[in-house]
């Protein structure tokens, strides 16, 4: 900003051109017309990819229901579609590995969120909102020596 500010005037209008340069996101699809992304959660990893369809959800080549039978694991998969009223709009395929069904149904929930805002970026404020396009950092914590596993001991004796 170059301009010089005398009265607040100038300020106002200093300050509504700024806040007009908010960066402006793109619709990114693939050469298929489908958007992907990337979920993670504990040691799983999950590519997802979404296009139009008839609410459709593909994992690892099975149907959803099959693949993750709980019905919690179910609800967790789709959550960020129910949240963005988008039921029954989109075919979501997704390929996860790694971890156990719990970290990969996060996994999964977590990359239809990010493909859901890349193919939609309007979404984008509902998503956040709902706290579905943050990534879960939290890690098993690692066993130290000494002790049975991350902090419990072994049982102390007296005698």
């Amino acid at each position: 900003m170059s301009e010089t500010i005398n009265s607040l005037e100038d300020l106002g209008t200093a300050t509504q051109t700024a806040a007009s340069d908010a960066p402006v996101r793109e619709q990114k699809l693939d050469q298929y017309g489908r958007a992907y992304a990337t979920g993670k959660r504990k040691d799983a990893v999950a590519r997802v990819w979404v296009k139009p369809g008839s609410g459709k959800i593909t994992v690892n080549g099975k149907e959803f229901t099959a693949y993750f039978a709980r019905p919690v694991l179910q609800m967790i998969l789709r959550q960020p579609i129910v949240a963005a009223e988008r039921v029954d709009q989109y075919d979501v395929v997704a390929t996860v590995a790694g971890g156990g069904l719990s970290g990969q149904a996060g996994a999964v929930r977590h990359g239809i969120s990010q493909a859901l805002t890349l193919y939609e970026p309007e979404l984008r404020g509902v998503l956040k909102k709902g706290g579905f396009l943050t990534r879960d950092s939290r890690v098993v914590e690692r066993k130290k020596y000494g002790k049975a596993k991350a902090r419990r001991s072994f049982q102390f004796s007296k005698r």
